[in-house]
Order: C-alpha cells, then structure tokens, then sequence
C-alpha cells in the first residue's frame, strides 16, 4: 500500500548540514512549539480574569481551550495537504508570523468574542505547525542525533506548562492579561525572525494523500490508540483548564499561589516527560499505564484532599508527573501502530488530540456551570480510571 509520494530528496540538507547550524534549527522549531503550546494554554492560568473582564462565567470563558482545540483538529490535515508543495520553511515562519497577529488580536479585544476569533486562528496555527514539526528533527540533523533532537522538540510541551503558562500567569497578575498576551505576541515575532535566520529551505519530501489517513483508520491498533487517546485528554483538559477555580474557590488559596502551583505541576511535567521517555521505548504500557494511573488517582483525590493547600500540592504534583508522560507514550504508541506511514499518523495525531483537548475544556465548563469544581475533578479522575483500564487489556502497541 503507497500512502505517500516522494517529492524530492536532492535538496534535504540533514546529511550536509553543519552540526551548530542543525542545532539551532532544531532549537527554533522548539521555541516556535513552546510559543503555540503557552499561547494555546495561556487562559487556563487567566481564566478568572478574562471572564470577569468580558463578564462571562467560568464555563464561558472556557471556550477559550475550546476553540482552538477543535479547529486545529481539521486544521492539521487540510492545512498539511493544502500546503504539501511548499516549502517547510515558509510555512512554519507563515504560521508563526500568523501567531503574532492571533496573540495582538487577543491583547486589544474589545469584546469577548473577538477574543475568540484570535483563538480561532491559534487552532489553524496548532494543526498546521505540529503536524509539519513532528516529523522534521531527521531533515536538520544528522542520523545519530534524530532521536535527541525529536525530543529536544517534544520538550517544548512540558515547558510550556513550566515556564509559559505560570510566567503568563504571572505577568497577567500584575500587569492584566492583555499584557501577558502582548508578551507573547512580540515573542512569536521573535520565533519568526529565528525561523527565517537558521533554518534551511526545506524542499517538500512527501505529500499525504487523503487516503493514506483513511487506511490508518482500518487498523485495529490505530482505532485502539485513539481511544485511549480520547479518554485520557478528555480527562485532562476537562479538568485541568478549571484547576484555577478549584484552587481558588476549594483550596481557598490567592492568585499568586496558584502561580506557584502552576509552576510546580510544570516541573513535574518535564520530569514526567523524561521519566516517560525512558520507560515507554522498552515497556510501552508500563509506561502509559502508569501515567494514567496517577492522573486518575490524583484528580480523584483532588476532591477529598485537595482542600488543604498540602494535599493540593501533593495531588498536583502527581498529576504532573503522570501527564506529563502522556505526550510522548501517546507518540510511540502512534509511530508503532503506523510504522508505515509516519506523515499520516502524525496528522492523525494532532487532529484527535486537539479535537479531544477541545471536547474536554467545552464538557469540563458545562459541568463546572452547573455543579462545582470538585465536581469536574471527580468526572475527570472517572473518565482517565476507562483510559487506564483500556491499557492494561491492549495489546502491545504494534501492527
């Protein structure tokens, strides 16, 4: 079966490429991934205040994840096939330069729904820069550094839990939110700038055909995967994008210590996201299992014990070690269960996520409207508890 054509390989410039040079390429497509993931979570930290601005409640303001979650799920295979000829490089520059104009859109609303036109532009940017990066690490350096630089690339996404949205957050606090937007903005044109200096013309390699997704589907490992997947970020993002309200009104803690606690969760989603690293190449569902696991666990418990800023913090911590595993066991299990047509799973990837991550923030505000927080937490916890449970009775992600 030919799920993809081969374009032209004369001008890919990994095997050629000096090794400084690839280096900073790989670093640029790595901060141009961090400015899309912080400016995609960035209302769960500024929540609070974007509603009280606009007037709209929590579940209102929640569309906010929505929004870009859903769009960037047909974004990433109708902007990867519509731009499968053009060069990689003016496409992720066109994207992040596109990022900019979403991020100043957003500062200088005036009303909440022009707020949300800027989100729905962040979800174009989010289907068609991630489904192009994940797979560029092999074209910019050389092949016994593709390994470290695709994770170099993938720790983006923890970072942007870390660094991005407590620092957002922080900025938002004591300057208002529009500000930490602003911030942002002048960051993506500084990604742009870094994008057009240091990375190569990247000449089309393959183009995915739309048939090639379709076939993917046939696959019994795939359709399993995407379950998983489905339950899993549902789980997450419908309870994480309203951690700031539990905290808030169940731990009974101020906006400056939820900053913190934002923090700490990041941190322990980069060790997460290390820790996964290692265990998922050699005990695949060891490692997802586990990540889950604590996710069910901690969100369960978040009701009962998360009412002392202690058991919070311990409960957060958990909860970020065990997602942050969840990206990278969600991409081996993707890879394994499509060896044959990486581009395609790829795409595949980005669209079920963000359409999961969209329908978790959009379920997660209809509860939290009309019942409370803890409420939301506990139906989290319930749903990651199916996904755990769907792991353990896979088989081994391969086809």
């Amino acid at each position: 079966m030919t799920t993809a054509t081969t374009l032209s390989t004369a001008t890919d410039p990994a095997a050629r490429r000096p090794t400084l040079g690839g280096w900073l390429a790989v670093l640029s497509v790595t901060a141009g991934i961090f400015s899309i993931v912080t400016t995609e979570i960035l209302p769960i930290g500024l929540l609070t205040p974007i509603g009280d601005d606009f007037g709209v409640s929590d579940g209102t303001a929640g569309l906010m994840m929505f929004v870009p979650g859903i769009i960037a799920a047909v974004a990433a295979p109708v902007v990867t096939l519509s731009t499968a000829r053009i060069d990689r490089r003016v496409v992720l520059c066109a994207l992040v330069l596109l990022l900019a104009v979403a991020d100043f859109l957003a500062a200088a609303a005036p009303v909440y729904w022009m707020v949300l036109a800027s989100r729905v532009l962040v979800g174009v940017i989010i289907g068609g820069f991630w489904s192009i990066a994940a797979g560029l690490a092999e074209r910019l350096v050389r092949a016994e550094s593709v390994a470290r630089a695709t994770a170099v690339i993938f720790a983006a996404v923890p970072l942007g839990s870390v660094l991005g949205v407590p620092v957002g957050t922080f900025i938002g606090d004591h300057a208002g939110w529009r500000t930490a937007f602003v911030v942002m903005g002048v960051m993506s044109v500084a990604v742009f700038v870094a994008l057009l200096l240091v990375v190569p013309p990247l000449a089309p390699v393959r183009a995915v055909h739309p048939a090639a997704l379709g076939s993917l589907l046939r696959h019994g490992a795939v359709r399993r995967i995407l379950l998983i997947t489905f339950l899993t970020v549902l789980a997450h993002f419908g309870a994480y994008t309203y951690v700031t309200p539990f905290l808030e009104d169940v731990t009974g803690i101020g906006p400056g210590a939820v900053t913190g606690l934002l923090f700490l969760y990041g941190v322990a989603g980069i060790a997460g996201n290390f820790l996964g690293g290692i265990l998922v190449t050699s005990r695949p569902r060891a490692a997802f299992g586990s990540a889950t696991a604590m996710m069910a666990g901690a969100t369960l418990l978040l009701p009962v014990l998360g009412g002392s800023p202690a058991g919070a913090v311990t409960l957060l911590v958990v909860w970020g070690i065990g997602y942050g595993a969840v990206p990278v066991s969600t991409q081996v299990w993707f890879a394994r269960a499509a060896p044959h047509a990486p581009e395609a799973a790829a795409v595949l990837f980005t669209a079920s996520f963000q359409a999961t991550l969209s329908l978790g923030a959009l379920a997660g505000g209809a509860v939290v409207d009309h019942a409370t927080p803890s409420v939301v937490m506990a139906l989290g916890g319930t749903v990651v508890a199916l996904a755990t449970a769907v792991i353990v009775t896979a088989k081994r992600p391969t086809v």
